[in-house]
């Protein structure tokens, strides 16, 4: 689904991710490194919020920043990040209203996101007034009634207690679009299809989640 060929990121002088290529068309793909790695800057280059300084990002065939930003939604690690409006029903319909999409429809979408995780009743609370864990499930909430084909998560549960972040991941499971995860959470990645492991902005090594998982644990000690 999407493609990076030979892309390279320099900030200040110094790469921060250096030649990689890779395909992610796998349902579930997890990232994982050290603090550093060029992870979080892998994760922004799938919808377009970093631009690579040499090499291309595509989408189904197509290197348009547009195509990225319509089809692949971004889940920040600290929903403060993401939420702009002081109600929740607001802030959900802002994207859509981009969409100059009807009235009705932008409702009902708004309706199904948050049933679907189970916060129907959160529809006309201040956002501030939120808990971690309702702000992280109304940022994917926020992402999901644009309709993506993929979601990318960079860390969306490092700020959460344990109950939280069990609910964020099963938020996740239950999703029908593709997702990329980055995280240092290792056990959310346990059923996942594929992990990468990123090493001083290259790709160490990608496969099966449990060989990968392993070479980092081997290298982190």
């Amino acid at each position: 689904m999407i493609t990076l060929t030979s892309v390279f990121v320099d900030k200040a002088g110094r790469h921060i991710l250096k030649d990689v290529s890779v395909e992610l068309d796998n349902r579930r793909i997890g990232v994982i490194g050290r603090n550093g790695s060029g992870k979080s800057t892998f994760a922004r280059l799938l919808n377009g919020l970093e631009k690579p300084t040499a090499g291309t990002v595509r989408f189904a065939g197509s290197d348009d920043t547009r195509d990225l930003r319509r089809n692949v939604g971004f889940v920040f690690q600290n929903p403060d990040n993401q939420i702009v409006y002081p109600i929740v029903s607001e802030d959900l319909e802002f994207g859509l209203k981009n969409l100059k999409l009807p009235k009705a429809e932008r409702q009902t979408r708004i309706a199904d996101a948050l049933e679907r995780f189970g916060i129907a009743a959160l529809a006309e609370r201040f956002t501030h007034e939120l808990s971690g864990g309702e702000k992280q499930l109304v940022a994917l909430a926020g992402v999901l009634v644009m309709r993506p084909k993929l979601i990318v998560f960079d860390e969306p549960t490092t700020l959460l207690d344990m109950w939280n972040a069990r609910t964020v991941k099963a938020a996740i499971d239950a999703l029908d679009q593709h997702v990329v995860l980055v995280t240092h959470d290792l056990e959310l990645l346990a059923d996942f299809d594929r992990v990468i492991l990123i090493e001083g902005g290259r790709i160490a090594a990608d496969g099966e989640p449990a060989s990968v998982i392993a070479r980092y644990r081997e290298t982190a000690e």
